[in-house]
């Protein structure tokens, strides 16, 4: 019999652009554009493959899909499912692991010349009739990228290639990692310490994963040692930052200013203090969203659930846990 295949939250991914017909020719498709938490449980509970974005896969939900084999994170993070609970239940959990490298470091700096020359600004300046004397002008500071320091924190496959547009655009590159693996092959670059690179970078781009310990890191006491003409750019996680910390920061004129395209809660909470922070530019989390990118991202779902039915699962995050089940 073909597997029962459920898509818990398919629209972002498949907004009608980016159809499911490989995936529908491997099993029993279901799929649904969004699951609200209440209907998890519902949904999942006849599942033999489950693939998730942003729906949470917890441990109760994993535990009562009793015909669950197989889980598919539609991402490079899997944060969503706890994959403890499924490597317990003998269930492994694949992502995938690249497929919007280009994607992200190509909006990265599309923010980044936002906040340097601020063309949508100027574009609303004219519109609203605010050219009228002169044949040029300009509402803030015009920043040249050449000569500037790129601080890129968390130097994986998207802050390297952010790294290699930085050095095209003439730019010194200076990096911080927890891991730090071998050096790119471009330059200049450089390694330094955190509290170095906010104190002498001109950019901060973030590009590091999430976790319990590095959560909410860039505060305060980070974002004083920002030079008041720097900017701050997160297209990685928005809990990385604090956002009331990054108001602040904004409306006392600690830092020249600020580009998110994550955030702590998605779509971002009205009460946000970020609403108010002037300098500041914000985009739907939609980093990693172009057609290309969520091409690459179904193809490798696809091998993905290929690999699993083919008895040889691969892009498994959760392996050391289904190692231990095997254990006798």
């Amino acid at each position: 019999m073909s597997p029962k295949i459920v898509v818990l939250d398919g629209y972002t991914l498949n907004p009608g652009d980016n159809p499911w017909t490989e995936l529908s020719e491997l099993g029993e498709l279901v799929v649904y554009d969004r699951t609200s938490p209440q209907e998890i449980l519902q949904r999942v509970k006849d599942a033999e493959i489950i693939l998730t974005n942003k729906t949470r896969l917890d441990k109760r939900a994993i535990e009562e899909a009793g015909n669950l084999k197989f889980i598919a994170v539609l991402a490079t993070g899997y944060d969503v499912v706890d994959i403890q609970a499924a490597g317990r239940q003998g269930i492994p959990v694949s992502n995938v692991p690249e497929y919007g490298t280009n994607t992200v470091a190509e909006h990265t700096f599309a923010l980044v010349l936002e906040l340097a020359r601020r063309p949508a600004l100027h574009d609303s300046a004219i519109r609203a009739g605010e050219w009228k004397e002169d044949w040029c002008f300009w509402k803030v500071p015009l920043v040249e990228l050449a000569g500037k320091t790129m601080g890129i924190v968390g130097f994986g496959r998207i802050g390297r290639r952010v790294g290699q547009i930085a050095n095209a655009f003439g730019m010194e590159v200076i990096a911080y990692d927890v891991q730090r693996s071998n050096e790119p092959d471009y330059r200049p670059f450089r390694w330094v310490s955190l509290e170095e690179l906010f104190s002498i970078s001109d950019f901060v781009s973030l590009h590091c994963n999430q976790t319990e310990e590095n959560k909410g890191f860039v505060n305060m006491e980070l974002l004083k040692r920002m030079k008041p003409t720097a900017f701050l750019i997160n297209t990685s996680r928005g809990g990385l930052v604090k956002e009331e910390d990054l108001a602040r920061a904004l409306e006392e004129g600690i830092i020249a200013g600020a580009a998110l395209d994550v955030f702590p809660k998605e779509p971002l909470d009205r009460e946000s203090p970020l609403f108010g922070a002037p300098n500041l530019v914000m985009t739907p989390h939609l980093a990693w969203a172009t057609l290309e990118a969520r091409k690459r991202l179904m193809r490798t779902t696809v091998e993905n659930v290929k690999a699993f039915l083919r008895g040889n699962p691969r892009n498994v995050v959760n392996a050391p846990w289904l190692e231990a089940e095997k254990a006798p």
